[in-house]
């Protein structure tokens, strides 16, 4: 069909390879199967507790694996086969989700066991994330990483937070175990995809005898963060960020039911307001990319996201609510599209593993702290509370790091290995 044709060359163009479609279509299958998590984790949690400490800590375990196994995902990235290592992690990630589905259908399942799936879950995510997020790279040229980005986050924009969310929230309501039956279904489609992927080398040469330790790798990762100003300051904006965004969303679906009174379609409503602002910046970011200084983009995002916390701490009425979740998605999107390209333009494809785990490390680090912050604060002073209080913790950490943005800039160091 010329017009399917067509609209697969101007959306995954044929000169950026077959490995990148395939990259594309098990990024695709893995985010809707997580969006639907997105919903039926905290719904399933909500359903055995609603003790605002237990909803935090449900939260902050799939973020927990981070801190204690990130930097290790990322040197074990960099030494080995990345497409067998991501193939291994998500088959755990099969079988962990595939056994708490049959303890939900059976009735045998408590909050102690939804908390330690969660966080066996997220340490099989945590070093399926680090790898995948070093592939692009190594397929695709320096000059397209931005828009190449922007396809493979549209994924997580229409189906992670658009598609996913909702239909997690309405399959739950068919069936506790359904939700997460079908994100089996979808990272096994994703690990057929990504075995279909031709990777060149990574940069790693000598046999196991001649590595360094791993802490000395884990020393060359952390080293080179700190010398490159544009990641510096975006690891440093990120974890300072995460800690109140983290202390706010940790309590998301308590809000969202007790707050807004929107009932459990109506938390998978708000992911997806999100999801639409999304949208709207992959639309716009080829433009903000050529037009506007990434200093610029990166202030104006932090801006949103402040006020967003302010939003959501005043309002009680559902459609404000959906409306402020729009403009941070697109401040997300933006954001997010923004700091992989620096990072992947950035860094030498033989340490992508370990930048990109002390990137991790940080991005999941500050939500952990954050969600932690959250829980104790709903617990004494009310579901609002954390909202303020990352409201706060956000302005003033903006006015400190104002004139440090100006160092995120467009930095290459090294062509990607071509096959």
């Amino acid at each position: 069909m010329p017009v399917v044709a067509g609209l697969l060359e101007r959306v995954l163009p044929r000169r950026w390879g077959t490995s990148f479609r395939w990259l594309v279509g098990a990024g695709w299958a893995s985010n809707l199967g997580d969006g639907i998590v997105i919903a039926a984790g905290p719904l399933l949690v909500a359903s055995e507790t609603r003790d605002p400490v237990l909803v935090a800590l449900a939260w902050t375990l799939g973020f927990a694996p981070t801190m204690l196994f990130g930097l290790l995902a990322g040197v074990v990235a960099d030494r080995v086969d990345r497409r067998l290592l991501i193939t291994v992690a998500n088959l755990c990630r099969v079988v962990l989700v595939g056994s708490l589905s049959a303890l939900v259908l059976t009735g045998d399942v408590s909050i102690g066991l939804v908390l330690v799936a969660l966080f066996l879950v997220g340490t099989a995510e945590t070093f399926a994330d680090t790898t995948s997020a070093t592939l692009l790279p190594m397929l695709v040229e320096r000059r397209d990483l931005g828009v190449a980005n922007a396809r493979l986050l549209a994924g997580v924009v229409t189906l992670n937070q658009l598609v996913g969310p909702p239909l997690g929230a309405l399959l739950f309501g068919l069936g506790r175990a359904t939700p997460f039956l079908a994100q089996v279904v979808c990272v096994l489609a994703a690990l057929v995809m990504v075995r279909r992927l031709r990777l060149p080398r990574h940069g790693r040469a000598g046999t196991a005898l001649a590595r360094p330790s791993i802490r000395a790798d884990v020393a060359e990762g952390l080293r080179w963060v700190l010398h490159h100003a544009a990641v510096r300051t975006l690891v440093l904006t990120i974890v300072t960020f995460n800690v109140t965004f983290g202390a706010a969303w940790s309590v998301l679906v308590l809000y969202s039911l007790e707050r807004l009174d929107m009932g459990e379609v109506g938390f998978g409503l708000l992911t997806s307001a999100l999801a639409a602002g999304g949208i709207v910046g992959t639309l716009s970011y080829g433009w903000l990319e050529q037009h506007v200084s990434l200093g610029n983009i990166m202030r104006v995002g932090l801006v949103v996201e402040t006020l967003t916390h302010l939003g959501l701490a005043i309002t009680t009425v559902p459609a404000v609510a959906l409306a402020i979740f729009f403009v941070f998605g697109v401040h997300a999107f933006v954001w997010g599209t923004t700091s992989t390209a620096v990072r992947q333009r950035a860094v030498p494809m033989a340490v992508q593993g370990r930048v990109q785990s002390v990137y991790m490390l940080g991005v999941n680090g500050g939500i952990v702290v954050g969600s932690l912050l959250g829980g104790v604060i709903a617990a004494r002073w009310g579901v609002t509370a954390p909202f303020w209080f990352a409201f706060v913790g956000s302005a003033v950490f903006l006015v400190l790091i104002w004139r440090q943005l100006v160092h995120i800039t467009h930095t290459d160091t090294q062509e990607p290995v071509r096959p």
